[in-house]
């Protein structure tokens, strides 16, 4: 049977949702290997929209879940229907929605505060012994959410972003775009993506890497 693993996603856009081309290979790697992909978000208002063309702030409100499908071409559940009990394993891509609606670790840094569902379904994950990924920027809310596991993640080797996490209860591990970190005690998978760039190519390296990983550390009993 097919492995079935949550791609949690926080909008449809890097500067103010998911990583367009994260999300995206996630789920492509995710095909190839065999596993079936559940994907998931808050439905909640975004913290904000930019305009991706101009970058800059747009006089909008957008919906996490609702832009979220758009990257799931509309096969998408509101994370607060979904349990660890119907997932082998927990994937979440970067971008600024992974920081600004995720959690607002974006905005309040280390004194951060994780949406109340996405902390349940870490916190159910850990619980149960199944492995969570997390790309780019997504390793801040993870920590932030698990602080009391002290986990191991990489955003790379961005001395400020480390900190922020080191003072939450990680331990930051300084990492290679085409290169994983992995925490063995809590089956924590994570690569730095576009934390490094440059370009799609490099982070795709890391992220089938990290997709691999995952689909390893599943239960043998979840077959």
């Amino acid at each position: 049977m097919a492995k079935k693993i949550g791609v949690l996603l926080s909008g449809c856009g890097v500067f103010d949702g998911a990583e367009i081309h994260e999300a995206v290979l996630t789920l492509l790697f995710l095909d190839r290997a065999g596993a079936s992909a559940v994907c998931m978000a808050p439905d909640m208002d975004q913290l904000h929209v930019i305009n991706h063309y101009t970058q800059q702030p747009s006089d909008e409100r957008r919906n996490v879940l609702v832009e979220s499908a758009r990257i799931a071409r509309g096969d998408i559940q509101d994370i607060s229907t979904v349990s660890a009990d119907s997932l082998d394993a927990l994937i979440v891509p970067g971008g600024f929605g992974a920081a600004k609606n995720l959690s607002d670790f974006a905005v309040k840094g280390p004194e951060a505060q994780v949406n109340p569902q996405v902390r349940r379904l870490l916190e159910e994950m850990v619980q149960r012994s199944k492995p969570i990924g997390a790309v780019c920027i997504a390793p801040a809310t993870v920590v932030r959410a698990l602080s009391q596991k002290s986990p191991q993640v990489t955003i790379g080797s961005d001395p400020g972003t480390a900190a922020a996490i080191e003072s939450m209860g990680g331990i930051h591990c300084a990492c290679g775009v085409a290169d994983i970190c992995v925490d063995e005690k809590n089956s924590i998978v994570t690569t730095p993506a576009y934390m490094l760039g440059p370009g799609i190519k490099d982070v795709a390296a890391g992220i089938e890497k990290l997709v691999n990983k995952v689909l390893s550390l599943c239960r043998a009993d979840s077959d």
